[in-house]
């Protein structure tokens, strides 16, 4: 049964300051136990560092419902990896959310959607089957982190989704060098892509190989001008599409879809 929302600012507000010290662990431990924080669902993508909170979350409860969008445009690589982790970690309860077959078959009929606008392909076959499947939970675990993108610059563990539930984000103040210490030390295996030069990865129609020097999410939607797969909202409106640079900025504090 879902709390009552109630003044979420105040309970985000709350929980930032009760956790503001805290390890990645630890904020990721005490908010799945958490009677403040609610039912969580930790989303992933399965892609080229989900495998490091995974992992943390198949230490600490491997029972938490684990959200995978498989928008039916993954690589076949990431449909493999997801399998091999959830055997690997031992996931005992993987979730495979897929856009609606009438949206798709109304929306984008021969699956080339994404070649007239990302934003409207991400919207149906990411935001909408998403959002269904987090009815019913207080909250998601998603793995954003604060130097992936300036949208992300500001990130927080705990942030008020426009009113609707808690997002929680124990990896916000990790870098690149932690994560790949992590995976190290934990002899984690590596998503089959990023030997390939992919550092980020999406939708195989969206996401090419990052040169050396390029920005690690260079390869996300390339020549698009867009760093996130969802909605932004700005002052309480949704915006589509690619944000101008200030804009981008002032949404560091309210970007809410990872």
């Amino acid at each position: 049964m879902p709390l009552d929302l109630g003044d979420l600012d105040a309970r985000v507000a709350s929980l930032n300051d009760r956790y503001r010290h805290h390890s990645a662990t630890a904020v990721l431990e005490r908010a799945l136990h958490d009677p403040e924080v609610g039912q969580l669902a930790l989303v992933s993508s399965f892609g080229a560092e989900s495998v490091v909170l995974l992992h943390l979350v198949s230490v600490i409860a491997p029972q938490t419902p684990v959200l995978f969008i498989d928008t039916q445009m993954l690589f076949p690589e990431t449909l493999a990896y997801q399998r091999e982790l959830a055997d690997k970690l031992n996931l005992t309860d993987v979730r495979t959310i897929r856009a609606d077959r009438r949206d798709t078959d109304f929306e984008d009929p021969d699956g080339t959607l994404h070649q007239f606008s990302t934003d409207a392909c991400c919207h149906i076959r990411k935001v909408v089957p998403l959002e269904r499947a987090l009815k019913g939970f207080d909250g998601w675990i998603t793995g954003r982190k604060r130097f992936q993108a300036s949208t992300r610059a500001a990130l927080d563990f705990f942030e008020n989704e426009e009113g609707k539930r808690l997002k929680v984000n124990p990896l916000a103040h990790w870098g690149r060098e932690d994560l790949e210490d992590y995976i190290v030390n934990n002899r984690l295996p590596r998503h089959p892509l990023v030997a390939k030069g992919y550092p980020s990865i999406g939708c195989a129609p969206c996401t090419s190989p990052v040169a050396e020097g390029e920005d690690p999410r260079a390869g996300r939607w390339r020549g698009q001008g867009k760093v996130e797969c969802g909605i932004h909202i700005i002052d309480g409106k949704v915006v589509r599409g690619p944000l101008p640079a200030a804009e981008a900025e002032a949404a560091a504090l309210k970007e809410n879809v990872a």
